[in-house]
């Protein structure tokens, strides 16, 4: 089965360890015979013998000291068999985890498009924990049931045929009993493990957009949706667990048949004379170790099945792979980019839509261009196709004279400063989050740049640029919070800035001081800037207007305005309220 041979995979370097540990589990169960085979000899050479002439009670302290001394190998095996299958566990469950949060900073934004930020911590985390189980725990079970079933097997046939077949007449009912059960529970733990992703999807943004709740007050309705997840969660559980009850009971009847048999059966062939009192004690010893494999198989097949619906939620997650990759001799590069932007008849189509539409545009390098249109015009999508965010379905976009395609992904977007209007902000210091593009900056620096971006503020925190922000900037104002992703995307010198709505929570004071700062930058770079202000747009060197995907005016500030297009009616507009001073 390819998740096992997958598992098998991520056990590299610990291979030979898990094969010893394997050999010690067949080292255990074949030591299981020791303490009923010693009890025998027990019985019948000095408890129970023949004759008395025949009693032998010189051998009763060697039998029973060779009994602790197995016993005591046997734990002391078991000990090191169980160390070395919990870190196998371990192993495996740290190297999936890290080459799957590695594989995930590799993907591209449609991923995350897709992907639910709960479900994939549910495959992190809960389908992950399954996978460690099986690897440490139920495999180890299975093979100790098998080799205990087959040395056990083979003890009674030598011991007694008839005996032995008597009892294995009870096991074809067991196992139908468990194989009827493993091929009608899978879809009801891929039901369950579905509502625990759903669940915690659900806790997530609810978590995430905590602010909104309140704003909102809809605490009760959000409890109410939640209470709604977690019971279809509990309902789920219970349509498992009572399917299991079902076969359980079957199960654990045919096993404590078993017992009576061995009584009754074993009995009479002791009073026949077939077998010894010592071998019914020996048999009697055994008889759990021989039927535990099977009552066993109800819950290793239960626990396949559960770690076959999660491994292949984790498998998918394991194997996916990014649309947007380098190109084979793409050019890497440790030199400045110029800036120089060309976009020439670009259109970008996702799931059918076409959302930009042959874009037409060139952008010198050092040169300010605004981007200005309505919601849904397609302006953070044109963005976002600079530090290929998204690739573009039509046409060609080149940065320095090179097709997109062509750069290097690490030296195209360390060239790319970009803050947003959506802000995000790591927990970390005020200072860490500003030098998060560069972690070897200065403290002078750092103060540097959140002096251009007018995040003087910083200072009046109890701890200055030590305050820790909070998950997500909690506690910071939106104004605040965008002044420090400004000073983040300015901080590591890029020859592209791409601003979008980036100054949208700031007052009209405060943006006329970053927008000066800006223009006297102390190194040259491409700046873009998505705004709706007309105080923000004027000061560019051309202004582009998007409307359904594509580019409807272009021009200056002063060309626009004398003319009866989106921009003009925008100018009219803040005007009339007072927006332009």
């Amino acid at each position: 089965m390819f998740p096992l041979k997958w598992v098998w995979e991520n056990l590299k370097g610990y291979r030979r360890r898990y094969i010893l540990g394997i050999c010690m589990v067949v080292c255990t169960s074949i030591m299981n015979l020791a303490n009923p085979m010693i009890s025998q000899q027990i019985v019948d050479r000095v408890l129970a013998p023949p004759s008395e002439a025949e009693r032998e009670i010189n051998m009763l302290i060697p039998l029973v000291v060779l009994m602790v001394a197995f016993t005591l190998l046997r734990t002391g095996i078991g000990y090191l068999m169980v160390i070395t299958f919990e870190k196998a566990g371990i192993l495996v469950a740290t190297n999936i985890r890290s080459y799957i949060y590695r594989n995930m900073q590799k993907q591209d934004m449609s991923f995350f498009d897709r992907n639910r930020t709960g479900d994939l911590m549910t495959r992190l985390t809960g389908d992950l924990d399954m996978v460690r189980y099986v690897t440490a725990y139920s495999t180890r079970v299975a093979i100790d049931s098998v080799v205990s079933f087959a040395a056990v097997l083979v003890y009674f046939l030598l011991t007694d045929v008839a005996f032995t077949l008597a009892l294995c007449c009870l096991f074809p009912i067991m196992f139908f009993i468990s194989y009827s059960y493993s091929r009608k529970v899978r879809p009801l733990y891929a039901d369950q493990r579905e509502k625990l992703s759903v669940m915690n999807s659900r806790a997530q943004e609810n978590i995430a957009g905590n602010r909104v709740v309140k704003a909102f007050a809809k605490e009760e309705y959000e409890i109410g949706l939640f209470d709604k997840c977690n019971k279809d969660y509990h309902d789920a559980n219970l349509r498992t667990n009572r399917f299991w009850l079902k076969y359980y009971p079957a199960i654990e009847l045919t096993a404590q048949a078993m017992n009576i048999a061995v009584l009754l059966l074993g009995g009479l062939f002791v009073m026949y004379g077939r077998i010894t009192m010592g071998q019914l004690m020996a048999f009697s010893g055994l008889v759990w170790t021989f039927s535990n494999p099977i009552r066993n198989l109800g819950n290793l097949l239960n626990d396949m099945q559960r770690f076959m619906a999660s491994a292949t939620k984790v498998i998918e997650l394991y194997y996916t792979r990014p649309t947007i990759v380098n190109r084979f001799g793409c050019k890497v590069s440790d030199e400045r980019m110029q800036g120089d932007i060309s976009f020439e008849d670009v259109s970008l189509n996702i799931k059918g839509h076409e959302l930009l539409k042959h874009i037409d545009l060139h952008i010198k390098p050092g040169e300010t261009i605004a981007v200005m249109g309505n919601t849904g015009s397609g302006k953070t999508l044109m963005m976002s196709l600079i530090p290929r965010l998204y690739d573009i379905t039509g046409g060609t976009l080149k940065i320095d004279g090179l097709p997109i395609k062509e750069w290097d992904l690490h030296t195209l977007r360390h060239n790319i400063g970009m803050a947003t209007q959506d802000v995000f902000l790591f927990s970390d210091t005020v200072d860490g989050n500003i030098a998060y593009g560069d972690s070897e900056m200065s403290e002078e620096m750092t103060r540097h740049y959140a002096h251009i971006s007018a995040a003087d503020f910083i200072y009046k925190m109890e701890q200055g640029f030590d305050t820790i922000v909070g998950e997500r900037g909690v506690g910071l104002s939106g104004g605040q919070k965008q002044r420090i992703a400004l000073a983040r995307a300015l901080a590591i010198r890029p020859a592209i800035l791409i601003l979008d709505d980036t100054t949208s929570a700031v007052d009209m004071e405060t943006e006329h001081f970053i927008q000066e700062s800006l223009s006297n930058l102390d190194f040259q770079c491409t700046k873009l800037i998505v705004a709706q202000r007309i105080s923000t747009t004027r000061r560019a060197d051309r202004i582009v207007v998007l409307q359904d995907g594509e580019i409807s005016e272009i021009g200056t500030h002063e060309e626009l305005a004398r003319g009866n297009g989106y921009y003009a009616e925008i100018c009219r507009l803040q005007e009339a309220i007072g927006g332009e001073e």
